[in-house]
């Protein structure tokens, strides 16, 4: 089953800030290990936070991407982009 990857708007600008090379891998793995995957969920780790606990990340070298699953769509909406140090929250 090939999962649907979806861009909220602020973490499309957020990619297309980054280094071209750096936003290829992020596009890459969504493609390649993401989207192909029968439970996108066997490739992340879940929020942990209270407040936060509705998202999952993937981590890409340095950087993170903080998804929403929506398994009623079969969707995978990317909602944050960024480096480790500050993609997440406060």
């Amino acid at each position: 089953m090939a999962w649907t990857i979806e861009f909220l708007p602020e973490a499309a600008r957020e990619l297309r800030k980054l280094d071209r090379q750096v936003a290829a891998s992020l596009l890459r793995f969504l493609h390649q290990r993401v989207r192909r995957a029968d439970n996108p969920r066997a490739v992340g780790e879940p929020l942990r936070t209270e407040r936060l606990g509705a998202y999952w990340k993937y981590r890409v070298g340095d950087y993170r991407l903080i998804c929403c699953i929506q398994d009623q769509r079969i969707v995978v909406t990317v909602v944050r982009i960024g480096h480790r140090s500050d993609v997440y929250w406060d």
